[in-house]
């Protein structure tokens, strides 16, 4: 799975990044070559999208979830925003269950 961490540009989510990719690593289920892991600003998510299956914004641009449905619904690549309690204590564990279970969910509704 191609995680695609949305922010606004700030280093806090590259810290929560290498927490995500640390849990799967650490993961007995997970398997580490499963997953990759990027940030981008919220401005260069249209150029960096098409490489990846989910995209978890952060809340701190979580107003701006019109702007991003218009780029990723029409792609058929699914979004969630990450919870400011979570995002504040950068807890990759919970962060990977969101993201595992928003694709999971999308794909179910998608598929067929």
């Amino acid at each position: 799975m191609r995680i695609l961490l949305c922010c606004a540009g700030g280093f806090s989510t590259n810290m929560l990044m290498q927490n995500m990719a640390k849990v799967v690593k650490d993961s007995h289920k997970l398997n580490e070559d499963d997953f990759k892991f990027d940030a981008t600003p919220v401005d260069g998510l249209e150029e960096e999208i098409d490489n990846y299956d989910i995209v978890l914004v952060g809340p701190q641009i979580g107003h701006k979830t019109g702007y991003i449905g218009e780029i990723c619904d029409p792609r058929h690549i699914p979004f969630a925003v990450i919870d400011k309690d979570v995002y504040g204590q950068m807890d990759g564990a919970t962060v990977m269950k969101l993201a595992l279970l928003t694709h999971a969910k999308y794909q179910k509704r998608h598929a067929g």
